[in-house]
């Protein structure tokens, strides 16, 4: 059979007048693995993303007992059990202060996702989520989705310093961003640009144009600052430029509905249904390539997330509740901890859900779920649990628990930035610096 473009389309006359009819993401337009499209041997997109929760887990729920494939599932892990050879749990990974403060809920956070001990926010360094976009990113309308499910703004996603990249707190306002105004279906019948678009883009065109004679006349400094300028230019530039193209078809795509308005609060019912409806609104959103990467944040780092009708949060709990002796953990803050990895079993199989090729959405992704400790009691930055799903488009070797043996939880961020394709080969700082990349998970 010969080889058909994925833009493929149906022509014919209808009264009188020309149309044109899009053909959807079909088998045929994929090669003989179902991998890459026939027609130009270009793979399928593969994504990156983040999934995070906070105040930690309860050891003994959920550090599997047995290293390697087959690892054991304790109580906590068993909401992923059927997806248990796409996700691999790394444990005993740390962070290494060098003599800095243990800032709670934030130096263990960001130090596994900057690569640096830091005491706070002010970290002068990019997390690896968006070094990742810098590399994959720039082919879609979104560089990248942040996402918080506490109905409020929380996001642990930083190009510098002390500037988040901004969340969306409501299923609703996530639905109008990516699919509202400036969405273009991908089985559509017709495409037709949106003009304000093409005017946008020679307004920014013109200015791109003026680049070399303002660059001549600045310093040092403010050559820095205009780089970085004309950077996110070119950024809005491209996604601009998207616009004015018809998306490609893709296999069994429908516009998701709106969802229907919903109480945005740390009440982890609420919460836990916020996340399912923005679950579902990602993957399709990942599904349509309006992203390759996201951030979802089911909790934020000093967990708010209550109880019903309770005020007491289970951060609270984890520092005021005691232990139950016939348990041996405290059983009230261990309850959120449960539900978030039943949270996270929802949120794969969102991802698994979505057929792609010859296999799901999530094996076509790479998702590094984290906490911001271990033991929230303690605060401790020690063992930092760490879950990676998906397999990459076939560059990860997952379902199997690694065991970190105190090593820097660099190696982490070192790995999925190569397995991303960012061109590294050390990264982090001090003490955490490393070039040693964890070769369990490199097929």
């Amino acid at each position: 059979m010969a080889k058909m473009n994925r833009r493929a389309a149906l022509r014919g006359v209808l009264g009188g007048a020309a149309v044109s009819v899009g053909v959807p993401f079909l088998d045929v337009f994929l090669d003989g693995n179902g991998a890459a499209l026939a027609a130009t041997g270009q793979r399928l997109p593969v994504r990156f993303g983040t999934w995070f929760w906070g105040c930690g887990i309860t050891p003994s729920r959920f550090t599997p007992q047995m290293s390697g494939e087959r690892y054991d599932l304790p109580a906590d892990l068993a909401p992923i059990a059927v997806h248990r050879d796409k996700v691999s749990i790394l444990s005993g990974f740390n962070v290494n202060l060098d003599g800095v403060p243990n800032t709670p809920h934030i130096t263990g956070n960001l130090a596994l996702r900057t690569g640096v001990p830091v005491p706070n926010e002010n970290v002068a360094a990019a997390t690896f989520d968006v070094l990742i976009a810098d590399t994959i990113g720039a082919g879609t309308r979104f560089r990248s989705l942040e996402m918080s499910c506490l109905g409020a703004p929380h996001s642990y996603s930083y190009r510098t310093a002390g500037s988040p990249n901004p969340s969306e707190v409501s299923p609703v306002a996530l639905y109008q961003r990516i699919f509202g105004e400036g969405f273009q279906d991908p089985n559509a019948a017709s495409f037709t640009p949106d003009a304000r678009t093409m005017v946008r883009q020679s307004v920014l065109s013109a200015v791109s144009d003026d680049r070399r004679a303002l660059m001549h006349n600045l310093g040092v400094d403010d050559r820095q600052r205009m780089d970085e300028y004309f950077t996110s230019l070119r950024q809005l530039e491209q996604q601009l430029a998207l616009q004015l193209e018809p998306p490609a078809p893709i296999e069994n795509f429908q516009r998701p509905a709106m969802p229907g308005a919903a109480p945005l609060a740390s009440e982890i019912d609420a919460v836990a249904n916020t996340h399912r409806v923005m679950s579902g609104l990602l993957a399709a959103a990942l599904a349509c390539n309006q992203t390759r990467v996201f951030n979802m944040v089911f909790s934020d780092s000093a967990s708010s997330l209550r109880r019903h009708g309770d005020t007491t949060s289970h951060h609270q709990l984890t520092h005021e509740e005691l232990v139950n002796p016939e348990l041996g953990y405290q059983e009230q803050s261990a309850f959120f901890a449960t539900r978030s990895m039943e949270a996270w079993g929802v949120f794969i199989d969102a991802l698994a859900s979505v057929r792609e090729g010859d296999g799901t959405l999530l094996d076509n992704c790479l998702v590094v779920a984290h906490s911001d400790c271990s033991l929230a009691k303690t605060h401790a930055v020690e063992g930092i649990p760490v879950l990676i799903a998906g397999r990459a488009g076939g560059r990860v070797r997952s379902g199997r628990h690694i065991e970190g043996n105190g090593d820097p939880i660099t190696r982490i961020g070192l790995s999925v930035q190569q397995i991303m394709g960012v061109p590294i080969d050390q990264w982090g700082a001090n003490s955490m610096q490393t070039g040693q990349t964890i070769n369990e998970l490199f097929v």
